[in-house]
């Protein structure tokens, strides 16, 4: 008996505890829901923030252009709307390709048109007349050269005068180089001077104003030496067996005797270079 009175007891102390959590609860603020008043204020601008910046995001996408479905990609390529050149002359009938490509007397810079020729050879002095035609219309942009070929020991020795008078000239002593370098071509096939000696060049420069000291240093001099050396190995290089010949940019090399004319043909051939 006394233990169903516990029992009853205890059941009824169960039953009062719930009853007043459950009566209290509505009526309570759970802790856990409150705040602290900088919290929520940080909490509101971060999402304010967070707001803007995916507002921001889409203007900036929605502000672009969009691109039409319809163009293609290009992409980066060669220009084949030129209608391929069609060059007159050709490798093997009117010019020979030095292979491979020589040396120059000038620096890269220019396109340089080189002849080959000797004081003594009739044909070199029938060009002469020619190539001063054509060096006047040429383009400037070209480098004209002479370059004596030493086929025998008189050619050796006109080209050492040849180059005596190259230096002579551009060092302002001899006047008027042009008008020398043509007189010596009349004196050897037109008035039988054939300038066989040190002592009948010497003379020669001489009616130029050139004085004994000036024509013997310059003759003897260490500059005139090397171009020489320089005009002997170009002449092997560019395998020249007959003068006159032009050579272009140490790459084509192209004989007078050739049947079309000749400066037609180094014409073309420096535009071939022009466009490399």
């Amino acid at each position: 008996m006394k233990h169903l009175i516990w029992i009853s007891v205890v059941l009824l102390a169960l039953a009062g505890c719930g009853s007043e959590q459950q009566a209290a609860t509505p009526s309570q603020t759970p802790v856990a829901e409150e705040q602290p008043a900088d919290v929520t204020t940080d909490v509101d601008e971060a999402t304010q923030d967070a707001a803007t910046d995916e507002a921001l995001e889409v203007v900036e996408e929605s502000a672009a252009e969009a691109e039409p479905e319809d163009v293609a990609i290009v992409l980066a390529h060669a220009d084949i709307t030129d209608t391929p050149r069609t060059w007159k002359f050709s490798e093997g009938q009117h010019y020979d390709r030095l292979v491979p490509t020589q040396p120059t007397v000038g620096g890269a810079g220019k396109i340089e048109v080189a002849e080959l020729f000797m004081y003594g050879c009739p044909h070199c002095y029938a060009l002469e007349p020619r190539i001063n035609a054509w060096m006047e219309t040429a383009n400037p942009d070209l480098r004209f050269v002479r370059i004596p070929a030493s086929f025998n020991l008189l050619a050796q020795l006109h080209a050492k005068l040849y180059y005596t008078e190259e230096v002579l000239g551009r060092n302002g002593v001899l006047d008027d180089p042009a008008r020398f370098h043509a007189t010596v071509f009349r004196e050897f096939h037109d008035r039988g001077n054939q300038l066989t000696s040190e002592a009948s060049i010497q003379r020669l420069f001489q009616r130029f104003g050139v004085s004994e000291d000036e024509f013997n240093r310059t003759w003897n001099s260490f500059e005139v030496d090397q171009k020489l050396r320089v005009a002997g190995d170009l002449v092997r290089r560019y395998n020249i067996t007959a003068v006159p010949t032009i050579v272009v940019n140490g790459k084509y090399r192209v004989s007078a005797s050739t049947g079309a004319d000749l400066f037609e043909i180094v014409d073309e051939l420096t535009v071939r270079e022009g466009l490399r």
